[in-house]
């Protein structure tokens, strides 16, 4: 099979996938998202198109962004190559879906989601594929149904491409998702995987297929309980606070900001993963004992959930 027709198979199966994912979620907020639709072409470092689907400010997320890309350029960012030295210089084309919900009730966790592929040709030898993705839950206020619902599927949609696929990816999910500068978790993690091509074209793209199909039934059941219980001004300021956190992870160590930045990338939509709102504060330290302590003590640490 040539490489521009499994380009072609994922382009369509991932602008599926966006379309699937904003449709369920809109019929939660109760309003539609916005699109903008975006093209690079000849002159920029980048070459391609996309369409960023967006909610801000509406009934149930304060933000909600699904973004799909697929671009070309001549030569892959460092932050592609750091594990692929032999591809440094290669040109590349790369397509994805990423998204970032914020939803405005505090009891309500953020999530993240990432299925993608690339290409590389080096100068000299055969184009190289390979997959990525994965998603991850945020709360600010733990629930131990919710961590065991979101892993039980994210374990569930990895079970058909062998028994070791998920312990080994909630593993390097818990280790990307960590805040190294301050030896912290993000949340309670979930499966993150790069550089992966073991099964093949079409077994690694099918694995692909089964986690971001599994990405509603993960997160929209914790959405739904808790999108509408009561809260305060300070379980807001927590949620706030918190945010700061994300906020420091994607700048400072996500890959996939890295290399929509490094390589030239339409950086509106590469920051749509920003909370609308954040807020930090110095050597904050919750009271012992309350829900804000539970969740570093009991959520912001790294465990099996299922």
């Amino acid at each position: 099979m040539a490489v521009v027709t499994r380009v072609d198979l994922v382009r369509e199966y991932l602008q599926g996938l966006q379309r699937s994912i904003t449709s369920a979620c809109a019929q939660v907020d109760g309003t539609e998202f916005t699109v903008d639709r975006w093209k690079k072409g000849k002159g920029e470092t980048l070459q391609g198109d996309g369409a960023t689907m967006i909610l801000e400010d509406s009934k149930v997320f304060e933000r909600a962004g699904c973004g799909f890309s697929h671009v070309v350029g001549n030569r892959l960012p460092p932050s592609a190559t750091q594990n692929r030295p032999a591809l440094v210089g290669a040109s590349f084309e790369a397509l994805g879906v990423s998204l970032v919900f914020h939803p405005r009730n505090p009891y309500a966790p953020t999530v993240h989601m990432n299925v993608r592929m690339l290409t590389a040709t080096p100068q000299t030898g055969e184009p190289e594929f390979w997959f990525g993705g994965g998603m991850d839950l945020t709360p600010f206020y733990g629930f131990e149904d919710d961590a065991v619902h979101f892993h039980t599927v994210c374990k569930n949609a990895l079970a058909p491409f062998g028994e070791d696929k998920y312990p080994r990816f909630k593993t390097w999910c818990d280790e990307y998702f960590c805040l190294k500068h301050r030896n912290e978790q993000r949340g309670v993690g979930g499966i993150f995987f790069d550089d992966f091509s073991e099964l093949g074209f079409e077994g690694s793209f099918a694995m692909l297929q089964s986690v971001g199909d599994a990405f509603v039934d993960a997160y929209l059941p914790i959405l739904n309980i808790r999108k509408d219980l009561p809260y305060g001004e300070r379980e807001r300021s927590f949620q706030l606070y918190r945010r700061g956190r994300y906020v420091e992870f994607n700048l400072v160590w996500d890959r996939g900001t890295h290399f929509g930045l490094q390589s030239g990338g339409r950086t509106e939509s590469i920051l749509m993963s920003m909370p609308p709102l954040a807020a930090w504060a110095y050597e904050r330290k919750p009271v012992p004992g309350t829900p804000e302590d539970d969740l570093y003590q009991k959520f912001l640490v790294r465990k099996d959930w299922v």
